[in-house]
């Protein structure tokens, strides 16, 4: 039966913008997308490894300016500056890591608001970079995988996002069943005593630190690409790191799905008071945003997958003791 679900899920999701063909559907399956990419990407190092952070858009829009300034400094395709952006956000999770680390708790969590801070001045007022006025990317015509840009349909887009999700889940799955996802786990439930059993504890941050950037630098490329503009404004901002985080905790940090759940209920919440409300909502996705985490908090910190363990477990505590009654 749950292979069957998966495969019917599967079919569902590629089968997705050949029934709904209009622009608004897909744009919202588009940011679940990355948005639950961007959401596993930093739950490698928060939820598997507790080492919470509160600075992942540095790493978002270093993949963004990377792979602009090549376009259009350089005119490579963004295919090249996709992992080029990636190796430059490792680089500086790298440098970002090495004081950062030393610290634990709120502090951590402190620090890369201050990180995140810092790099955003620095780009706005960087003028080749583009300063506060940002950057456009590059119009290519006519459509091109190459240049990764589709102007007259939304679908290949689709497909792209759809892949880095993908990835995304490849790679958590990976470290979720390998000897480094056991060693994440052991620091974030006791980082002393992991140390005490022979693990080298920064060592594994910074392994965890440089695969969180790298995803989430290629989700800033593929953001660049999708609007042809950015600026400090729009991937720098510490709004867009705590929406990442809102979209892991809310799911269920520390578990595979947890962030896609997330991205599935918070995306459409915030797309539809947008439209529904004309621009008009007064940030009242916002504030539902913070009901629903006060409410998962309260009732069920693990998050929506939390919810749904639990649900399960007692349907079959309640099938048992029913199966035990009539014998």
């Amino acid at each position: 039966m749950k292979r069957a679900l998966a495969a019917i899920v599967v079919l569902a999701v590629l089968a997705f913008p050949l029934v709904f063909a209009r622009p608004f559907p897909r744009h919202v399956m588009i940011m679940i997308f990355l948005y639950g990419a961007l959401a596993t990407a930093w739950n490698v190092l928060a939820g598997y490894c507790g080492q919470i952070s509160l600075g992942h858009a540095v790493y978002f829009g270093i993949g963004a300016y990377t792979s602009t300034l090549l376009i259009r400094e350089a005119a490579l395709t963004p295919w090249l500056g996709m992992p080029a952006g990636a190796a430059l956000a490792v680089l500086v999770s790298q440098v970002i890591g090495y004081p950062v680390f030393r610290l634990r708790g709120h502090y951590f969590a402190i620090a890369t608001i201050g990180v995140g801070e810092i790099v955003q001045t620095l780009f706005i007022n960087w003028d080749w970079a583009g300063g506060a006025r940002g950057l456009f990317v590059p119009i290519k015509r006519p459509d091109s995988l190459l240049n990764l840009q589709f102007h007259e349909s939304k679908a290949v887009y689709y497909y792209i996002a759809l892949g880095l999700l993908a990835l995304a889940l490849g790679v958590t799955h990976w470290l979720e069943r390998s000897r480094r996802g056991y060693v994440f786990r052991a620091i974030r439930e006791d980082q002393d005593a992991a140390a005490s059993v022979g693990v080298h504890v920064a060592r594994e941050k910074h392994v965890a630190i440089a695969v969180s950037a790298a995803l989430t630098a290629l989700g800033g490329t593929f953001w660049a690409q999708y609007v042809l503009f950015i600026d400090p404004e729009s991937v720098f901002p510490l709004s867009l790191s705590i929406l990442i985080s809102l979209v892991a905790v809310l799911g269920g940090v520390g578990s595979l799905w947890g962030p896609v759940l997330g991205a599935a209920i918070l995306v459409p919440l915030s797309e539809g008071t947008r439209v529904l409300l004309g621009g008009t909502g007064k940030a009242l996705d916002l504030v539902i945003y913070g009901a629903l985490i006060m409410l998962i908090a309260v009732f069920q910190p693990s998050g929506v997958i939390g919810l749904a363990r639990r649900f399960r477990r007692d349907r079959r505590q309640a099938t048992g003791a029913a199966q035990a009654s009539s014998a």
